[in-house]
């Protein structure tokens, strides 16, 4: 399968959810900026598919990692970072989405388990992301990180040399 094939354009995401759950996939479903790809991402996404019978992962828009992480994010641009995700064997799709929450991605993905990163509980995470994955029946589980991986971290020892 060539990995290009795995990104998912916005308007096509609700065919591709339907798609699996024809299948009787059970999908797993996760977000953020993944903007420089370490250890700690794919060990965190390795995780996650072996929760599920496909994974898909939110990527976060270019605009909006700007609005959360400053202007001098994201490094990798969302086309290159989704392709970088969609080239892994654990990722089954990827899909860039323009908000700031996941909310609205979160509806039309309806996953069966919401997977979240370690700094994380389900008290921090975002309320309306979680009351969307609820109300479709979906589960959410905290994964642990690997710790000292992140890409602040490696940005941090970039910016010392």
């Amino acid at each position: 399968m060539n990995f290009r094939d795995k990104i998912i354009a916005w308007e096509n995401l609700a065919v591709w959810r339907e798609q699996r759950r024809a299948r009787k996939q059970k999908l797993v479903v996760t977000n953020g900026c993944f903007d420089l790809l370490h250890l700690g991402h794919v060990t965190y996404l390795e995780a996650a598919r072996n929760l599920g019978d496909a994974l898909l992962i939110g990527i976060t828009s270019d605009a909006a990692v700007r609005d959360l992480k400053g202007p001098e994010r994201p490094v990798t641009s969302e086309l290159d970072r989704a392709a970088v995700l969609a080239a892994l064997e654990s990722v089954d799709g990827v899909c860039i989405f323009t908000e700031r929450t996941a909310t609205r991605f979160l509806a039309l993905a309806q996953p069966d388990i919401y997977v979240k990163g370690g700094d994380y509980t389900l008290e921090t995470l975002n309320q309306e992301e979680r009351q969307t994955v609820v109300k479709a029946g979906g589960e959410i589980l905290i994964i642990p990180f690997v710790p000292g991986k992140s890409t602040t971290g490696i940005l941090q020892k970039i910016a010392r040399l």
